[in-house]
């Protein structure tokens, strides 16, 4: 069990964490959603041991990570957004390598490169050097050097960064198979996408503060009983027409021929709001009623788009 409590860390002037608190479970793939800046590095760092901080206290397995570093290294393993390896060396070297800062060797380092290589899919390409891969490729590389020490806990820093479609879905379903086996999982991510596809649980983090916390289904109860409905027609609107018609409701412009509703049980309301639209010239091409997702979690929480 990882247990953060009051932490907070400052560079200088800038408040990178803000007393945080947060309970991680054994087995849970802990998902820290937030966009770049927000602190889910700082985090990271943190819970490695890289770093200390002014205030709070870090219990991993009950190892107190400003006193058990040591101990902690042992049971954590950290995927980094950098790539840690050598480009002239081949991946089984660049494994050999770390296996050997992580204290294995002999037949055991062999072993443990192999059934690393074979777990990122690469074992075909273990003899060629990492200038020949793709940085998809790298970042798999990166993270089987990571779990060369068996961690029963995973520290996942934005790990699909820069990498293409095939090694991201490779990526994914790697970490469901971690996942399956019992490990603790934390992965930082700026991409609502993935924490909605991997986490059982996610935190929503913004300037260095935790402003929400649950699963999936209980952050978009934040939501309340609110719907977001876009219509779409086949022409330019007059916009001002259906802004009057509709001043009910809360009516957003998306383009010439775009808007969007929202609003409490607009669902229920959708027969009536079509028919006040009926009554306008422009014909309906589309009517998309958007589910739920953590952009608009973050959005109405925020005021801000996720991304910025």
């Amino acid at each position: 069990m990882i247990e953060i409590k009051n932490l907070s860390k400052s560079y200088g002037d800038i408040q990178a964490l803000r007393d945080v608190s947060l309970k991680i479970e054994d087995g849970e793939l802990f998902g820290l959603l937030g966009p770049n800046g927000a602190g889910k590095t700082t985090m990271i760092n943190i819970l490695n041991t890289y770093l200390s901080f002014e205030k709070g206290d870090v219990l991993i397995n009950n190892f107190n990570v400003q006193e058990d570093d040591s101990k902690i290294k042992k049971i954590v393993g950290v995927i980094p957004q950098e790539i840690s390896l050598y480009d002239e060396l081949t991946a089984m070297e660049n494994l050999n390598f770390w296996g050997e800062i992580y204290g294995l060797s002999g037949t055991s380092l062999k072993q443990k490169c192999e059934e690393g290589l074979r777990l990122v899919g690469l074992y075909n390409r273990r003899n060629d050097t990492l200038k020949k891969y793709s940085g998809g490729m790298k970042r798999r590389i990166n993270i089987a050097a990571s779990l060369l020490h068996n961690p029963q806990i995973i520290l996942m820093d934005e790990p699909t960064i820069g990498v293409d479609p095939q090694s991201r879905n490779f990526i994914f379903e790697m970490i469901k198979r971690l996942h399956k086996e019992g490990k603790t999982i934390i992965y930082t991510t700026h991409y609502m996408e993935e924490a909605e596809k991997l986490c059982t649980k996610i935190a929503i983090i913004d300037y260095g503060k935790i402003i929400a916390i649950g699963t999936k289904q209980e952050l978009y109860k934040l939501l309340g009983e609110e719907n977001i409905i876009q219509f779409k027609f086949k022409e330019k609107i007059n916009f001002q027409d259906y802004q009057s018609k509709l001043n009910k409701y809360s009516i957003e412009k998306l383009t010439n021929i775009t808007f969007q509703l929202t609003g409490k049980d607009l669902i229920k309301q959708l027969a009536n709001i079509i028919k006040v639209i009926e009554e306008l010239p422009a014909e309906t091409e589309e009517i998309n009623i958007i589910q739920p997702n953590l952009e608009s979690v973050f959005l109405k929480l925020t005021g801000r788009e996720l991304r910025e």
